[in-house]
């Protein structure tokens, strides 16, 4: 696969000044909310505490949940595991949203490590919260404003429960161009009915279970191609749970009303890919190019238009009103899938072992994501929301959250990758301190292709905990073979 393209593109570590970075958007015809001069402090816009639910969270800073391929096969966390989640605490973001994309069963696991709930698993989940809390009051002193949720999960077509390198897709529905990509149109099986039932009762008692550990709130996922996600987009679905709107939605309303009435106490929040595109594949010149369905259209995408070349937000919208009636205040904004268009949702100048290179700037992709998610926070602004993609502004991102945040296009800056590198960023800015250089994301993308051909995943170039592990010559000669090929 060729990195051409992606060559094409200036990288934003040799944007050195706030001139530079400004005069780049401006040649690529995009805006961007920017502030030239940072401010630190508790009365910063990134420092100002916000009321969500009866309780204070102390910054606008949240770590979002990442889906681990390090746990224990039973299900249990790994020291690596641990060890990301003590990063979690040390970071000084005030909230944490799921650390963990936890299966709330066996067959809904994304690979054989991920973490999932069960009788053998469950104190070490407990334990995560602890381990992330005490370093919390370590750090940065107080924990009374943190909020710590936890991610439940069910990854539908994308599960590999058993085998790293082996799909085992519970889908919602045949899907024209996904079945063919993934070669999975004589593996998949199309989930009943009954087993949505059976399935939304297992969220329930998950979500349970986490309440009764602690955490602060449970996210029903609903992002990236997962099951909840493509819900969604079950159009062609017959029955109680596809077609309409209402139908499309009813396993997340179920999720809501039952839990709530077994936990009232407990918090509900929902990461939402909340616009979609077609899949890509890689062109003639390695650049990213969309797979159409057969009348040159795609009609899969929630909040797309029908041409797989736009969006149309009114579902969108709808769904964020539909939290703020479900009582639902936190939602954090994602878009599309890291499987099948990832320039959309992580944009990133160097492409995944089974990507693609980038067919635009990934400034690009950052702007629209941050455009999207001003538009849902001004139409459902009851809704307390969380913006993504910020990690490709690399030493920027601070610049761009604050202005973000300060002109009322989000209430919090969302942090993905950038925490595998620089934990401590937030703090870092809340403080008023110079960013460290050497930590900033650059998005290579090993930390996902390591996981795509069955390593753990983590920051290999910039973390010297993984840069030491032997897993990182591996990963080199993984990169060899697939640049030579």
């Amino acid at each position: 696969m060729s990195d051409s393209t992606a060559k094409n593109y200036p990288r934003v570590a040799k944007l050195r000044t706030a001139e530079d970075f400004q005069a780049h958007l401006t040649s690529l015809g995009v805006e961007m909310p920017f502030d030239a001069e940072l401010e630190s402090g508790a009365d910063s816009p990134l420092g100002a505490s916000l009321e969500v639910a009866g309780r204070t969270i102390g910054n606008r800073f949240c770590i979002l949940p990442m889906e681990g391929w390090d746990g224990e096969l039973d299900g249990s966390p790994s020291d690596l595991t641990r060890r990301r989640w003590r990063n979690f605490g040390l970071s000084g973001a005030k909230l944490i949203w799921g650390g963990e994309a936890v299966a709330v069963q066996h067959e809904g696991r994304a690979n054989p490590n991920q973490v999932w709930m069960n009788d053998d698993s469950a104190q070490g989940i407990a334990d995560l919260r602890t381990l992330l809390v005490d370093t919390h009051a370590e750090q940065c002193g107080s924990t009374d404003d943190l909020l710590v949720g936890l991610q439940l999960t069910h990854s539908g077509r994308f599960a590999r429960p058993n085998d790293k390198k082996r799909l085992e897709p519970q889908v919602l529905y045949r899907h024209p161009v996904l079945d063919k990509k993934f070669g999975m149109e004589n593996t998949l099986h199309v989930m009943t009915d009954e087993e949505i039932e059976t399935l939304i009762e297992r969220f329930v008692e998950v979500g349970v279970i986490a309440a009764d550990m602690g955490y602060d709130f449970v996210d029903l996922k609903h992002c990236h191609g997962y099951l909840g996600h493509e819900f969604l987009s079950a159009f062609d679905r017959p029955g109680p749970f596809g077609g309409s709107f209402e139908n499309r939605t009813r396993f997340l309303r179920e999720l809501v009303t039952r839990l709530r009435a077994k936990r009232p106490e407990l918090i509900m929040s929902v990461r939402v890919s909340a616009v979609d595109w077609p899949p890509f594949k890689p062109g003639d010149d390695g650049a990213g190019v969309p797979q159409f369905e057969g009348d040159g259209k795609y009609h899969h995408a929630f909040g797309g238009d029908g041409t797989g070349l736009d969006v149309n937000l009114a579902e969108p919208i709808a769904f964020l009103k539909l939290l703020e009636e479900l009582d639902v205040p936190l939602v954090c904004i994602s878009v599309g899938s890291p499987y099948y268009n990832p320039h959309y949702q992580r944009p990133a100048l160097f492409p995944p072992s089974d990507g693609y290179s980038p067919p635009e700037d990934p400034l690009v992709g950052v702007a629209r994501q941050i455009a999207i998610t001003a538009k849902l926070k001004a139409a459902s602004p009851k809704s307390v929301v969380v913006g993504s993609g910020y990690t490709y502004l690399q030493q920027w991102l601070p610049n761009v959250g604050q202005a973000a945040v300060r002109e009322g296009k989000t209430d919090f800056v969302g942090l993905g990758r950038m925490v595998l590198s620089y934990p401590d960023m937030p703090a870092d800015v809340l403080a008023g301190k110079p960013l460290a250089n050497k930590k900033i994301c650059r998005t290579f993308s090993d930390c996902t292709t390591a996981p795509r051909n069955g390593l753990v995943s983590g920051c290999y170039p910039l973390d010297p905990h993984y840069k030491a592990m032997p897993e990182y010559k591996q990963l080199v000669e993984i990169k060899g073979e697939i640049k030579k090929g």
